[in-house]
């Protein structure tokens, strides 16, 4: 019996035939590993970042330093993951005087963009942690292409209020619980023949 490779090979969850350099707005989540709450807490409603948490929001906010194609929109972190809306633009200026330079460099990818700043934000809560090496944050990140001006607004009030509804949030770890006990005793009733 051979080694079935189809069994560990990974999916992409990118939409195939999409250029991810391309100008455009991106909505993008990230979550830690094994969904860990290290980012800090929600109370009444409000989150109240730890120490991690404000170094991760410091590194997305460095984002358009390192990459002058990008603007930040709307940002949130959760206990155990973020959200962001981020856009790629065209050249600024007269020949973009930042790191990145169109003759010499090509335009990075969403991908690159984001894993750019798992990469950054990872090292330096590794290396305050003592911690070198492990990993920070899940394995890829969720992105949704934002088409419209609508779908902007309803992504950016999703952004805006989703500490506010962390009760309910899929990503809540105590949410999750509920959610297997609720489904293990939906199937208590049902007899085995």
């Amino acid at each position: 019996m051979g080694l079935d490779l189809r069994r560990y090979h990974r999916q992409s969850i990118r939409l195939r035939g999409y250029d991810y350099t391309q100008n455009g707005a991106y909505f993008v989540t990230a979550c830690t590993w094994q969904k860990e709450c290290i980012f800090g807490h929600i109370e009444n409603g409000m989150m109240i970042p730890s120490e991690l948490g404000n170094i991760v929001n410091e590194y997305w906010y460095q984002l358009p330093d390192h990459f002058p194609n990008v603007a930040l929109d709307e940002f949130a972190i959760m206990p155990n993951h973020v959200h962001g809306i981020l856009a790629i633009v065209g050249p600024v200026g007269a020949g973009l005087p930042r790191p990145y330079k169109a003759t010499t460099q090509h335009k990075p990818t969403l991908g690159q963009i984001v894993g750019y700043f798992k990469y950054q934000s990872t090292k330096r809560i590794n290396t305050l942690r003592a911690t070198p090496g492990l990993p920070f944050w899940q394995r890829n990140y969720y992105e949704h292409i934002i088409r419209n001006e609508r779908e902007l607004e309803r992504i950016r009030e999703y952004i805006v209020n989703n500490p506010a509804k962390w009760e309910m949030d899929v990503e809540n770890p105590a949410v999750m619980q509920k959610s297997d006990v609720t489904q293990k005793s939906d199937f208590s009733h049902h007899k085995t023949r």
